[in-house]
């Protein structure tokens, strides 16, 4: 409405509003709206389709592809949104036109399971489910070091690092965010690095990478939030160039029906616990 006001769409008693009247009861308002149109192309790309039916689907998502759009001259172009487009046709805007069906967001470099809403209904119910935390979240996690704790929970508020906007941080956070995750050993990997399965409670931006960090656990091989030295070495021996993060499981119910989804890993995160003798699907 903001916009629309700025760009003289909105007119009271065949005025065009100025942002500061007050409008009273009696007055007319008429309102010029204008459809936003989309930029984006249909690209053939990989997709990992996991789950599909007339109402959403799920999909598992690779390394290294955007979620949606982002800014920059190629920033609209490789994106799942892209893939989806050309995939499935329309799918819901009501997150607007540059996000068409994306209920949720997995950072770049981080793989597994997305949900996508193909009509507004959908879109609806699993947005609301989502604000209400009635969705599961499950992922998986190599971190540093030999976790000890069986179980664990991190509670504490993230924000924007104050130094730099590209970094959430917990320590004098900006705008700052109660987050809470919890972590479940599964497997020790020699004597450097710790298998995790990790629930999400909150959806904060890096909220898994930075809780870890911050209890010194880094994922291995995060450029952000990780160790430098463990990312080269895992690069080394491992060819692995991105966090070890998969978003590995999703429960949900949506129109009455219970549904459980499993990623099966990616096959660059895979290696390092094949060649640890840990086998997952």
């Amino acid at each position: 409405m903001q916009k629309l006001i700025e760009k003289g769409r909105l007119q009271v008693n065949g005025k065009v509003l100025d942002s500061n009247k007050r409008v009273k009861k009696g007055d007319v308002l008429e309102i010029e709206f204008e459809t936003e149109k989309s930029h984006l192309q249909a690209e053939d790309m990989n997709l990992e389709v996991i789950f599909d039916n007339e109402d959403f689907a799920v999909i598992s998502k690779d390394p290294g592809v955007n979620t949606h759009t982002v800014p920059g001259e190629f920033g609209n172009t490789g994106t799942l949104v892209n893939a989806l487009l050309h995939h499935f046709g329309n799918l819901s805007v009501i997150n607007g036109v540059e996000r068409p069906g994306i209920v949720h967001r997995l950072d770049k470099d981080t793989s597994g399971l997305i949900l996508i809403a193909k009509n507004d209904r959908s879109m609806k119910a699993l947005q609301k489910k989502m604000a209400d935390r009635k969705i599961k979240k499950f992922y998986y996690a190599v971190v540093l070091g030999l976790v000890k704790d069986q179980e664990g929970m991190i509670e504490s508020f993230i924000g924007r690092d104050p130094n730099d906007r590209k970094r959430m941080t917990t320590e004098n956070p900006v705008n700052p965010k109660l987050a809470k995750t919890k972590f479940t050993l599964l497997h020790h990997l020699g004597d450097k690095y710790s298998l995790l399965e990790i629930e999400l409670f909150t959806g904060r931006t890096h909220q898994i990478r930075v809780h870890m960090s911050a209890i010194g656990h880094p994922i291995i091989a995060d450029k952000v939030y990780g160790n430098e030295k463990t990312n080269k070495e895992v690069a080394t021996k491992y060819g692995l160039t991105r966090q070890w993060l998969h978003a590995r499981r999703l429960a949900l119910n949506v129109f009455w029906v219970d549904y459980e989804f499993i990623a099966p890993l990616k096959k660059d995160i895979a290696k390092m616990l094949e060649e640890n003798g840990i086998e997952v699907d």
